[in-house]
């Protein structure tokens, strides 16, 4: 019994000690929230457009862009990938998919927790599709347990998608165990955790390795075009409500950590968003938040570099001028269309009478059966059990 006791102690020490030395974050470096005004956003694009005017030029820009992110994380270079030791609990079967409580380690005892859904139909590969969610915050309507997730993954899988929704750090089973979201370094955890979310797709038997794509809105949108900036496995990216040329995004989890700014480097998300091309890239803005001036402002602007790769049938643009943020049945509907056209994924099997998407048949289940672990199956023994264990510096096994 001592040892159970002691060994957390212990872990927890030297997580502290060594946490501790690692250099801390330089505000001054942070672009958070609304850094810019509308117009000093479009002045900056007008900046980085003498930056690069063909192809060359931008690939060069591209690699800066994703060195400094990885930098900026202090995920350059990458952490040594550890095994992710999948669990999986409680697998439903509804109309035309089916739903599993899935775990693994991202690092040795930190878990993401989520929900993987398939199509019922299990025959064959299938495309993979990662969505993040954005942060809401209210237990009751929050993560991926809110309706209008739920929605999204079902469809898609109907449609012939294997779809992992994730907890974001900080949200869902962890949250119930003691993380918090307001970290300093969740950024840098996030993004890891999104880098593994792809090996965990990728792990399995069924997931075609050339049709990984990747959604979320809000703050799951920031999570899908940092994710497709960094990890070239991403084969196509739909980021909603979220590319802006002078809003940064106000959390910790976006922009928390200094991927922006450097002493001599400066780049904003419509740069970090244009890091896709020429892959396949749908952004969805709105007329109510900081995406309003997409149509003039961001999409010409991301365009032009998918002109340098004569790709601009990849790139596609939706803006609802009198719709806020949010990830609605509107905004869905490019998406199901979007992911469709560039993974082969058969829309027709969610058309209703009128030949639009009929999300109808999805069942939205309750929090207590989603999540992964409960009385019955309780958080393993070693697992990490909030922010302030967990060993921040992800190299220290390799020095």
């Amino acid at each position: 019994m001592k040892k159970i006791v002691i060994m957390p102690l212990i872990l927890f020490t030297l997580a502290g000690v060594l946490s501790a030395q690692l250099a801390p974050i330089d505000s001054s470096m942070l672009c958070m929230g609304k850094y810019w005004t509308p117009q000093e956003g479009e002045q900056q694009l007008q900046k980085f457009r003498k930056l690069y005017s063909n192809k060359a030029e931008w690939l060069r820009r591209a690699d800066q862009i994703r060195r400094h992110i990885l930098q900026g994380a202090e995920l350059d270079p990458l952490p040594a990938k550890t095994p992710l030791n999948p669990i999986y609990r409680n697998p439903r079967q509804y109309d035309g998919y089916t739903v599993v409580n899935v775990a693994f380690e991202s690092r040795p005892g930190v878990y993401v927790t989520g929900s993987l859904y398939r199509p019922a139909d299990s025959s064959g590969v299938h495309a993979g599709i990662l969505s993040p969610h954005g942060h809401w915050n209210k237990k009751e309507d929050y993560g991926r347990f809110r309706p209008d997730m739920q929605k999204r993954c079902a469809t898609l899988a109907k449609m012939g998608a294997v779809v992992f929704a994730y907890d974001m750090v900080g949200y869902g089973d962890m949250r119930d165990h003691g993380w918090i979201h307001r970290h300093p370094r969740t950024l840098k955890l996030q993004l890891w955790n999104s880098i593994r979310a792809v090996d965990f797709l990728l792990s399995l038997d069924d997931v075609d390795p050339q049709r990984i794509g990747v959604t979320g809105a809000s703050g799951g949108g920031t999570q899908t075009f940092l994710l497709t900036a960094v990890d070239d496995r991403i084969k196509a990216a739909a980021p909603i409500v979220m590319v802006s040329a002078h809003f940064f995004g106000g959390c910790v989890g976006e922009s928390g950590m200094p991927i922006h700014k450097g002493e001599d480097f400066q780049t904003n998300n419509v740069e970090i968003a244009a890091c896709a091309a020429p892959r396949p890239l749908l952004l969805v803005s709105d007329g109510k938040d900081w995406t309003q001036y997409s149509p003039k402002v961001e999409y010409p602007y991301i365009e032009n570099i998918y002109r340098f790769f004569n790709a601009s049938d990849n790139f596609d643009h939706v803006h609802i001028p009198d719709e806020g943020h949010d990830y609605g049945y509107s905004k869905r509907v490019p998406m199901y269309v979007f992911f469709a056209k560039h993974f082969g994924l058969d829309i027709a099997s969610v058309l209703g009478l009128d030949s639009r998407p009929d999300e109808s048949f999805v069942v939205i289940e309750d929090y207590k059966d989603m999540i992964v672990f409960n009385d019955e199956n309780p958080l393993p023994q070693h697992a990490v059990r909030s922010n302030d264990a967990v060993n921040w510096d992800f190299h220290a096994d390799e020095k």
